[in-house]
């Protein structure tokens, strides 16, 4: 016995497209298409920087994960030298310890370890990664990120991740802490991006 079923659909079957306004000629039409690349550039935009900021999270998670394998103050890098001896390296010297096993780091050489080494020490990630770890250090969460200080602004911020680092009473679970909450800094930052995006599209 074969039991067959029937299922009743209500979409018209004879519905055709709802045809689009036609393009405006003249100095209206040029406006539009004006307007239309300025939508294209601002999509873009936006995803590029969703992107970064995805991407920056992911640095700061290593960054994490450089701390928890060890953890220093009163200097950025802790190396093994060839003849296996625990060495320290501050900022003027971290190019020595590109190559070498690491033993472990401060907060900001963290975050240049994770995103290479001393030799991405001035790479756009690691400068825009610490903006992230300022905010979550200095700001109250949910805030904008202040992005590009200048540059004396900028080193004053990492003398301020630096002395919070080397304080007395510090611990390697703040500084993991800390660089948690920048992660979430920058999730809150894309949120952020993409709601503007939604908004000025819909606009």
């Amino acid at each position: 016995m074969t039991l067959e079923f029937r299922v009743q659909h209500d979409v018209a079957t004879d519905a055709s497209p709802v045809p689009s306004p036609p393009a405006r000629r003249g100095l209206r039409g040029l406006l539009d298409r004006y307007a239309e690349h300025r939508a294209v550039v601002r999509t873009r935009r936006a995803e590029a920087r969703i992107e970064e900021l995805r991407e920056l999270e992911q640095l700061l998670s290593g960054a994490r994960d450089v701390i928890e394998r060890g953890w220093i103050q009163h200097a950025w890098f802790a190396y093994l030298d060839d003849h296996g001896r625990m060495r320290k390296a501050s900022s003027a010297s971290a190019v020595g310890v590109q190559g070498r096993p690491l033993v472990g780091a401060c907060l900001v050489g963290s975050v240049v370890y994770a995103a290479g080494g001393p030799a991405a020490v001035h790479s756009q990630r690691v400068q825009r990664a610490l903006d992230l770890v300022w905010n979550a250090l200095a700001v109250e969460e949910g805030s904008p990120v202040l992005w590009c200080p200048a540059p004396d602004v900028r080193m004053a911020r990492v003398r301020d991740l630096t002395s919070w680092n080397d304080q007395a009473a510090r611990t390697a679970a703040d500084v993991s802490g800390l660089l948690l909450t920048a992660e979430r800094v920058a999730v809150q930052e894309s949120a952020r991006v993409q709601e503007h995006s939604l908004a000025r599209s819909r606009a």
